[in-house]
């Protein structure tokens, strides 16, 4: 079977991503990262995740990112916002898809892996630059000309399947594909247990995802 390493954060998206990854006959390795972010609970999701979806190996790292600040996810001083607004909100990591990415391609490179799987989307969510389709074309270029294997023509592909997909349709896709989403964390504030917000931009097109089909949001409200 062909490898890919999956960039899995425990929640909603990703764990979508990681259920296409495996639906496409990839044999998974899911990446998951402790970057000082608020909470740990999106990590024990990303573990359960992984466990359901039959990934063969689940790595954490810990990386330093979260010490820049810059960040409501990773400076405590930093209030998230619960109204949303214009422009790219306080919640964007800085280079943090970039940093991410950068790390699965090492790991493809080592495991020989054909792909890297990334849940990001361009249609439901909250600004960031690095979700664009620009970013993960540059991803892709970039791949193919720092690595060992895109010198020799073997460059690993950057597949970001939700893109072009709503919250609804990523909701209706994986549940086809039998994610449990009761396993996902997304709130950008959720308490030790996982249970979310309720109030944040991520708990927001969460919540509204499940409203806009006709499965039951199993979502934990603390």
């Amino acid at each position: 079977m062909p490898r890919a390493v999956v960039l899995l954060s425990g929640g909603l998206d990703s764990a979508t991503t990681l259920a296409i990854a495996r639906e496409r006959g990839f044999e998974c390795y899911a990446l998951s990262f402790a970057y000082g972010q608020r909470h740990g609970a999106e990590l024990a999701a990303a573990a359960r995740v992984a466990r359901a979806l039959g990934a063969v190996e689940h790595r954490i790292i810990e990386i330093p990112i979260g010490q820049l600040g810059g960040s409501a996810l990773t400076d405590q001083r930093i209030p998230v916002p619960e109204h949303g607004g214009a422009g790219i909100p306080v919640t964007y990591v800085p280079a943090r898809n970039t940093v991410f990415l950068g790390l699965a391609l090492a790991w493809a490179e080592v495991l020989e892996a054909h792909a890297i799987f990334i849940g990001v989307t361009a249609i439901d969510f909250s600004g960031y630059p690095d979700c664009r389709p620009e970013f993960i074309a540059a991803f892709q270029a970039l791949a193919a000309l720092a690595t060992k294997q895109g010198v020799e023509g073997r460059a690993v592909r950057i597949e970001a399947p939700l893109i072009a997909m709503s919250k609804a349709d990523i909701i209706r896709r994986g549940s086809a594909l039998g994610v449990d989403y009761a396993a996902t964390v997304s709130c950008y504030k959720a308490d030790d247990d996982g249970r979310a917000c309720g109030r944040c931009d991520s708990c927001r097109l969460r919540r509204e995802g499940f409203r806009a089909t006709n499965i039951p949001d199993p979502t934990r409200y603390s």
